[in-house]
């Protein structure tokens, strides 16, 4: 699959016939997922400035929270339906951030707004780890996301009707008690139906309703010395969270390669009836009903997750780059104990996060998908980049089966019996 040119050139769209089976719009209604992006961009204006990018031409669009270090809180690929595709927390939302001293319970270790991209570094573990001090237990509550990825506000530096840039320079430190002065750029871009097309190399028909963006994500060393691997080294880390559903399948395609394909030692061991693993891919459960996580070594990723979610009728898909020499360079370990090798980790992470008590277990329930750069030793001035894609298309399966093989390797009725 080839990256997307600069230029974005046109590609012609398939024009077929409007679906006539898609699943029957839910009623509005902000705390059961079910809101539009209408109503889900003027709730969340109540309580932070919200950007929007949108496509002229469909009417697809995006919001994105400044203050929320610019993560695209949720799109729509426009439409009679104006579905909103990102899972919102809506409840941590309204409460906001308190000032530090007053924080209780969660907020003393992470502000769960959700946001269907979001930035942030890794390690998240390990004795190179980003959210825990020196010399204290894996434990939770010694657990706490740094403020530049949680609390502080990135900078609208430049702006065009269909993107924008951000930009914060910060200061970070590991458990290894390295300090790390660094630069981080973020540019969110959304594309049109051509430019989808091109991206993933399939026709889009214009009955489908679709979104696509594009974040660029550039880390640089600002400071006077250069970052390496025995005293720690920085990824680059975005984090997609969705709704889930009963029926709400995550496929990861697999490239041939030794090793095993997936990894499930995060937590909650997922079992054969949330994880099944073929020659072609890697099918998960998503259903919020158990909280566990799964990562695809560089050697086995192609680079692409995504999901089809029957109930809604919507197919997702992610993507990054995955270089050539994956396998030989450093990829963060994230499980939170020290590890013999911290450079052995994953390029993707699927995780299901199951939250049926939301006083006692206040995370979700959602699901994610994760996509990583490797952690490149950098010399001062020197800057890495990761791009992330995503894409919506919203109709029936009819319309969306094609995409889907093209994409994963695999059909609509794979993917819907693969826990059957």
């Amino acid at each position: 699959m080839r990256a997307l040119s600069s230029a974005l050139l046109a590609l012609g769209v398939l024009s077929i016939p409007a679906c006539n089976d898609s699943p029957p719009v839910a009623k509005p209604g902000a705390e059961d997922g079910s809101a539009t992006f209408s109503e889900d961009v003027a709730f969340l204006r109540q309580y932070t400035p919200i950007e929007v990018l949108q496509d002229p031409v469909s009417g697809a669009g995006l919001a994105i929270a400044p203050a929320w270090q610019g993560r695209v809180m949720t799109s729509t690929g426009g439409g009679e339906k104006d579905a909103s595709y990102g899972w919102i927390h809506y409840a941590n939302v309204k409460t906001g951030i308190a000032p530090e001293g007053e924080r209780e319970g969660l907020q003393k270790h992470v502000h769960i707004f959700g946001g269907e991209e979001r930035l942030w570094l890794g390690p998240e573990g390990g004795q190179f780890a980003l959210f825990f001090p020196p010399e204290v237990p894996y434990e939770f509550e010694h657990w706490k996301t740094p403020a530049l990825l949680d609390t502080e506000p990135f900078e609208v530096v430049g702006r065009s009707e269909t993107s924008i840039r951000f930009a914060r320079e910060a200061s970070l430190t590991n458990r290894a008690g390295t300090k790390f002065e660094l630069r981080i750029e973020r540019a969110v871009q959304i594309l049109n139906k051509a430019a989808v097309a091109q991206l993933l190399e399939v026709p889009v028909p214009n009955s489908l309703a679709t979104v696509g963006y594009r974040t660029t994500n550039t880390l640089t060393n600002t400071g006077d010395k250069a970052w390496t691997e025995d005293t720690g080294l920085i990824s680059l880390w975005m984090l997609g969270m969705f709704k889930h559903g009963p029926g709400v399948t995550v496929i990861i395609p697999l490239s041939q390669g030794d090793g095993d394909p997936v990894r499930s030692d995060f937590f909650g061991d997922p079992g054969d009836e949330r994880l099944r693993v073929t020659d072609k891919a890697v099918f998960f459960k998503a259903d919020g009903a158990f909280r566990t996580k799964i990562g695809i070594p560089p050697g086995r990723s192609t680079g692409v997750a995504g999901s089809w979610d029957p109930e809604r009728g919507v197919l997702t898909v992610v993507r990054c780059d995955r270089p050539q020499n994956a396998s030989e360079l450093p990829w963060v370990r994230s499980q939170w104990t020290d590890h013999e090798n911290p450079y052995d980790g994953e390029q993707i992470h699927a995780y299901n996060d199951g939250a049926p008590d939301p006083e006692t277990d206040p995370l979700g329930p959602f699901y994610e998908l994760e996509t990583s750069s490797p952690a490149l030793p950098l010399e001062p001035g020197q800057s890495m980049s990761h791009v992330s894609d995503t894409v919506h298309f919203d109709c029936c399966p009819t319309n969306l089966g094609p995409i889907a093989e093209a994409v994963f390797g695999v059909t609509i009725e794979e993917i819907e019996g693969a826990f059957e």
